[in-house]
């Protein structure tokens, strides 16, 4: 979602299109909420409400198909008034991957800004206890975290550039073991979501120590391997996405808050490795992968 919207501001304005784009974006899906589901407790501690929690259990027991007859999907018809598909497909200044699951297969199909349509969108989107699954030619597609979270390996494919940068929402290591039913329940779903990308990263590890050490009789994948540098901002021992229930919290004050953190912990990294992009690394992907 953040790719396209910010594509498509792009287009419309550079940088400063790209930032309102994102901040319309995110203040209209903030508005969806009622305030009435949100409570702020303790040190400005925004949650969901007692009785919002009770209905998200009480929805858990039954399907989209049930809860929504009609599909009516809010999401749709706030991308379909913000982002040309027309215009992306035809001139977007950057390469996109957007990537969904095939539901009845498991594979990854990732999609192109060549190609890519609200459909497309939505289904990278997909969570299936939530919503439908989408259907692309006639295929079911859910949340591309099923499958890949997020893909990597276009970047090392089908881009020019050796720097990828990644940010992380959930975290790689837990101190605490999970003993609580929600705190496993919550754990099993971050490793749900992390395997696929744990493993592609570990592939590109053991890629890079597999290539041959002499640059002539290394090949064309080999070098690239060898030029790859890995850097990452690290957001996910925020305590505002510790919560199991911020994963519904799409409320305007606490989408706020999380943009103001992301500054700052965007903020924070460029400040101490700006100056390593292009050079070096400036993140461990051994201690994380290996």
């Amino acid at each position: 979602m953040n790719a396209v919207i910010l594509a498509n501001g792009w287009i419309k304005g550079g940088r400063d299109g790209a930032r309102q784009a994102l901040a319309d974006f995110w203040t209209a899906v903030g508005k969806q909420m009622p305030m009435g589901m949100v409570t702020q407790g303790e040190s400005d501690a925004i949650s969901l409400s007692p009785a919002s929690k009770l209905l998200a259990n009480w929805a858990a027991y039954f399907s989209p198909s049930q809860l929504n007859p009609f599909d009516l999907n809010p999401l749709r018809d706030l991308i379909a008034c913000q982002v040309d598909f027309e215009q992306l497909r035809s001139a977007c200044p950057f390469k996109l991957f957007v990537g969904a699951t095939q539901a009845n297969t498991g594979k990854l199909r990732v999609f192109r800004e060549s190609e890519l349509t609200l459909d497309m969108l939505l289904a990278s989107a997909c969570l299936p206890k939530v919503h439908r699954a989408v259907e692309i030619d006639s295929e079911p597609y859910w949340d591309g975290g099923y499958s890949a979270n997020p893909a990597v390996f276009p970047l090392f494919y089908d881009c020019d550039s050796s720097d990828v940068l990644l940010v992380l929402l959930s975290p790689l290591q837990r101190d605490d073991t999970p003993r609580t039913v929600d705190e496993i329940e919550a754990r099993i779903v971050e490793l749900a979501f992390s395997a696929h990308f744990m493993r592609e990263m570990r592939m590109f590890l053991h890629a890079i120590d597999h290539a041959s050490p002499g640059f002539l009789t290394m090949g064309r994948l080999e070098r690239r391997l060898q030029k790859l540098r890995f850097h990452m901002i690290d957001s996910s021992q925020l305590a505002s996405l510790q919560r199991t229930d911020t994963k519904l919290l799409a409320h305007p004050l606490f989408l706020e808050r999380l943009r103001e953190q992301g500054q700052a912990r965007a903020g924070t990294w460029l400040a101490e490795h700006f100056a390593a992009v292009g050079r070096q690394s400036t993140v461990d992907i051994r201690k994380w992968f290996a």
